[in-house]
């Protein structure tokens, strides 16, 4: 397929001629329900606990964080095509989102075990917290294979938009939850942010709060992900999986094959290999960086997590918008020429310097230091979430008909292929110079690369015929 055509190629035709506002809507709570598995345990309250906590100290919690995060982003880059391909030529996706699910679920409620001080069973730890990954990177792989059913071309940038910033709102809520209820503003209060004891007695547990981050993140999934399964509609079944996993792979393979002639497609998973990989290296280490540099309190990340949710869900809502009326690729340029300007910002800032500037020493939480992280993580949360939804829209129009979720699938590939990449040169460059802010910087290198690449990823509307008839359900 020429790679006009394989830009501009219908996905699999809907099983109903029209999706409701139900379905669509349902879809959309998905991201909702999956995302404080990201807010809390992948940024902003588990991973900081384990780096400073659970592992010996922050230098060293930093390093093993960066191997699991690399072993489980290998597994996922081999994995994400192959089944997405498998699934492609069976039908039906729900079964596997539910399959990945409980293996999520799984992974997140052994969290509960990570108690402080304890190393020998950080390396449990650590392979709970990537299968747990593992599982959440799949049922995200295979839902938004769904997207394109669901409404218009000319409409995908407003649905996939409004589904990340649900997302966030989603994080920001479950954070306030957890801050508020469950976590103490400092070890040994014996109140949270607001005050108030935490639930259950988990001020009489060693770390209770941080610990039930995991418990909690599972619960919330399992009510909100419930009307996806109930109200979205699925593909009908193609055939059965044995013969399904043969015709897959004998497809992922002709992908594979005739990817130089697709241009497009290959800059596109090259671009994105990188961006998002720096991306996902922005926001886990995020938070380890803010403790390990500016000796922030899990409160006060977490006040960070919030005001990052917040302008991530404007960002992702308006980032929509823009996608709509000027293209995912513009989206996704100032995007990430933004992420750069906030990296330079953050390493080139700590308690004694402010970007390069040498000034007086202060306590926190308001120290012109901490001023300055706060602004980054509110321009973090906008351009991440603009790029993560463009993201989803560009990819579709790289997709062959038919192909959808072996397209996410290879979408997952780029976005986890090189996901190694940006933990292990973190990991590398902080073993090698012992500081957190010279390890950070490589994420601008890997940002860069993107950004040139993205150069010969071509979209909707570029000098080609218009796309094949989408579904007719819209999005109110």
């Amino acid at each position: 397929m020429s790679d006009s055509a394989a830009l501009h190629a219908a996905p699999g035709k809907p099983s109903a001629p029209k999706v409701s506002k139900k379905g669509i809507w349902s879809w959309m709570l998905f991201d909702w329900a999956a995302q404080p598995y990201h807010t809390l345990l992948v940024t902003f309250i588990f991973a900081g606990y384990f780096a400073a906590e659970v592992a010996p100290d922050p230098v060293t919690g930093q390093t093993w964080w960066s191997a699991m995060l690399t072993i489980s982003g290998l597994s996922l880059a081999v994995a994400a095509p192959i089944l997405g391909a498998v699934a492609d030529a069976s039908g039906p996706r729900k079964p596997w989102i539910a399959l990945f699910s409980l293996i999520a679920i799984l992974g997140a409620c052994y969290l509960w075990f990570a108690r402080p001080g304890e190393v020998d069973n950080a390396l449990l730890v650590l392979i709970a917290f990537g299968v747990m990954l593992f599982g959440i990177e799949f049922a995200l792989v295979f839902a938004n294979a769904v997207m394109p059913d669901l409404v218009p071309r000319d409409e995908l940038g407003r649905l996939s938009g409004t589904g990340w910033a649900l997302g966030y709102v989603g994080g920001v809520i479950s954070l306030i939850i957890v801050l508020a209820l469950m976590v103490e503003a400092s070890p040994g209060s014996g109140a949270t942010l607001v005050g108030v004891p935490p639930v259950a007695g988990l001020d009489e547990i060693p770390r209770g709060g941080e610990r039930a981050s995991g418990p909690f993140t599972v619960l919330w999934y399992v009510v909100f992900a419930l009307p996806f399964f109930l109200f979205t509609p699925d593909v009908a079944r193609k055939a059965k999986v044995d013969g399904a996993v043969v015709q897959g792979l004998r497809s992922l393979k002709t992908t594979i094959v005739k990817l130089p002639e697709t241009p497009s497609l290959f800059a596109f998973m090259g671009s994105s290999m990188f961006y998002r990989d720096a991306l996902n290296g922005l926001y886990t280490f995020g938070g380890i960086y803010a403790r390990g540099v500016l000796e922030w309190s899990v409160t006060q990340l977490g006040v960070f997590g919030i005001l990052a949710a917040i302008t991530g869900a404007l960002g992702a809502f308006f980032g929509g918008r823009l996608d709509d009326a000027k293209g995912p690729r513009f989206v996704i340029k100032l995007s990430i020429i933004v992420l750069i300007v906030v990296c330079i910002g953050i390493v080139t800032t700590n308690r004694s310097t402010l970007l390069m500037i040498p000034i007086e020493p202060a306590p926190g939480p308001f120290a012109l230091p901490d001023i300055m992280f706060y602004i980054c993580g509110a321009l973090i949360g906008a351009a991440g979430g603009a790029l993560q939804a463009a993201s989803r829209t560009l990819m579709t129009d790289q997709a062959q008909d038919g192909k959808m979720t072996e397209a996410f699938g290879l979408y997952a590939l780029s976005g986890k292929a090189t996901s190694f990449l940006a933990p292990a040169m973190i990991g590398l460059f902080t073993l090698a110079s012992g500081s957190q802010q010279v390890g950070l910087s490589a994420l601008i290198i890997i940002f860069i690369a993107g950004l040139i690449l993205l150069r010969w990823v071509r979209e909707h509307g570029d000098d080609v015929p218009p796309p094949a008839e989408r579904p007719s359900g819209h999005l109110n």
